[in-house]
C-alpha cells in the first residue's frame, strides 16, 4: 500500500513537488528560437534527457497533472492520461473537453493506438522521486506509465519530456513556466497569473501567522490514516516555507506515516486536510476516534486537492487554504 500511496494517485488532493537544485537555464530550457516559433527546438528535462525537434511542439499529449498547467497558459492538449477522467479532475473544471482525446482514465492506462493516431509532437509527464533525497530512479517508469515497456512504446510515437515533482512546489511552478516559455508562452500571458499567484502566497503567509497546526491525510476504512510528510510533498513543503505550522508525523517511511484510527489521537492538530481520493471529511468524522480529535471536534476538516504546478491552479489552492485558515480557530 505504501508504494502506491507514495504517488499522487492516492493524494487526490495533494502532492506537488518542485525541482530542487535546478541546473542553469541554458542547460535546462529550450532554445532561443523556440519561443519565437522559428527554427529547431530542444529541451533538457529533469531526467537529464534532451529532446530535439525540427520545430517548436504544438500538439502535446500527456499526464493530466502536467497538461493542465499548459492549458492554464493557453495551450490546449490533444490527448490525456492519468488518475481520473478529465471531467472528474478539478484542474479541468470549466474546460471544453470535447477536443481532447482521453487515452486513459486510471493510472497506467494508455491507449497507444489512439496516441499514435493523434500524432502528437510531444508527450509531457512528471517524474516522482523514490525517497526524501529527491532521487529519480531510471529503472522505474515515469509517472502515468504502467511499466517501462509501455513508456518505451509511447516514446516511439513521440518524445517524452518529464518534469520532476520534487522539492518545493514553488520550484516546480518555476520549472513548468520554463517549459511553457520554451514552447511559446509569452511573458505577457504569464504576467497576470504570476501576480495573482504571488498575492495568494502572501495571503497564505499572513494566514499562517495564526500558528494553526495543520495535517494532510489520506484515510481508509480498513487501513487507517496515512499522514503526509511536508518535506516530501511539494505543495505542503511550499506551505511550510510560507510559515505554515505542519508537525512532523514521524516514522521512517518516505512520504507517509501510517497510523491506526485508534492512534490518530496521538497527532492532534487544529486543521485536517483530507485527500479527495480517499475517505471524505464527512466519513472521517463518523469514525469515533477521529471525531474526538481537536480538529474533528471543531469540524475544521477541509479538502486537500492536487493542483497542477502553475500560477493559475496554485493561486486558487493557496487562496482556498488561506480562506480555511482564516475561518478556523486554535483548538490544540
Amino acid at each position: 500500500m505504501v508504494s502506491t500511496l507514495s504517488r499522487r494517485s492516492l493524494l487526490g488532493g495533494a502532492a506537488a513537488v518542485a525541482a530542487s537544485g535546478l541546473l542553469a537555464a541554458c542547460g535546462r530550457g529550450g532554445s532561443d528560437n523556440a519561443a519565437s516559433g522559428s527554427g529547431a527546438w530542444s529541451f533538457t528535462d529533469d531526467t537529464g534527457a534532451t529532446v530535439e525537434l525540427d520545430a517548436r511542439p504544438t500538439k502535446i499529449a500527456g499526464l493530466n497533472d502536467a497538461i493542465a498547467s499548459l492549458w492554464n497558459y493557453g495551450i490546449a492538449p490533444v490527448g490525456s492520461f492519468g488518475q481520473t477522467g478529465l471531467a472528474d479532475d478539478v484542474n479541468f473544471k470549466g474546460r471544453d473537453l470535447s477536443k481532447v482525446t482521453e487515452l486513459g482514465t486510471t493510472h497506467g492506462e494508455i491507449n497507444l493506438e489512439q496516441l499514435a493516431n493523434l500524432a502528437p509532437d510531444l508527450i509531457l509527464t512528471h517524474a516522482y522521486p523514490v525517497d526524501s533525497s529527491g532521487k529519480l530512479d531510471p529503472s522505474k517508469p515515469l509517472f502515468g506509465f504502467k511499466d517501462l515497456q509501455q513508456q518505451k512504446l509511447a516514446g516511439e510515437i513521440a518524445p517524452i519530456v518529464a518534469l520532476a515533482m520534487k522539492g518545493s512546489a514553488a520550484g516546480v511552478v518555476d520549472r513548468t513556466v520554463e517549459f511553457a516559455k520554451s514552447i511559446g508562452v509569452t511573458g505577457q500571458t504569464l504576467e497576470g497569473p504570476r501576480k495573482d499567484y504571488e498575492a495568494a502566497r502572501a495571503r497564505l503567509e499572513n494566514a499562517a501567522k495564526s500558528g494553526l497546526s495543520v495535517m494532510a491525510v489520506a484515510a481508509y476504512q480498513g487501513d487507517g490514516i496515512y499522514i503526509a510528510k511536508a518535506k516530501d510533498d511539494p505543495a505542503l513543503r511550499s506551505y511550510t516555507e510560507l510559515g505554515l505550522n505542519y508537525p512532523d508525523p514521524g516514522g521512517s517511511e518516505y512520504f507517509w506515516q501510517q497510523v491506526s484510527w485508534e492512534n490518530i489521537v496521538d497527532h492532534p492538530v487544529d486543521v485536517v486536510l483530507y485527500s479527495l481520493r480517499a475517505m471524505s471529511g464527512e466519513d472521517m468524522l463518523k469514525q469515533p476516534t477521529f471525531a474526538e480529535t481537536p480538529a474533528g471536534k471543531a469540524r475544521q476538516v477541509f479538502p486537500w486537492e492536487f493542483s497542477s504546478m502553475d500560477y493559475v491552479a496554485q493561486a486558487r489552492t493557496l487562496n482556498k487554504l488561506a480562506e480555511n485558515l482564516e475561518g478556523s480557530r486554535k483548538v490544540t
